[in-house]
């Protein structure tokens, strides 16, 4: 006799929720200063790019559960991140608390030792349910 077939593949609950192809729509907004890399900080590239990896992984990390993190990490090689600017401390902070205000899951990432705010993450999320509290803010350049 021949073995069973294998079982199906698991699938993220949220595909069955979503419409067809509603895991590409997701998106992950990044919002780095861009006042980092400028004089008179000028940070290296590497250590802006680290400040917008931190927070890309702590809002994944804090917002592991929700149905839309789960599909996004599980959409692989088609994930889409946006990276944005924010122009300095002051519009960051702003930013995150138009996000609070709304009920929009994010992290901030607060540079130690110097203990400064350089970057925010939202977890990911269909982009238009946030893009209206982002889109005066550029691509990053």
């Amino acid at each position: 006799p021949l073995p069973p077939p294998p079982p199906p593949p698991l699938r993220c609950p949220y595909g069955k929720m979503a419409a067809p192809g509603a895991a590409a729509a997701l998106v992950q907004y990044v919002v780095l200063r861009g006042d980092l890399a400028r004089p008179p900080r000028s940070w290296p590239l590497g250590a802006v790019v680290a400040q917008g990896c931190h927070a890309a992984v702590a809002a994944v990390h804090a917002h592991g559960r929700h149905p839309d993190t789960r599909a996004y990490l599980e959409a692989g090689g088609a994930m889409r991140t946006v990276v944005l600017e924010a122009p300095d401390e002051a519009a960051l902070t702003t930013l995150a608390e138009t996000l609070t205000q709304h009920s929009i899951d994010h992290e901030v990432w607060t540079e130690q030792p110097e203990n400064v705010a350089t970057c925010l993450a939202l977890r990911p999320y269909p982009k238009d349910q946030v893009h209206q509290h982002l889109k005066k803010f550029k691509l990053l350049k």
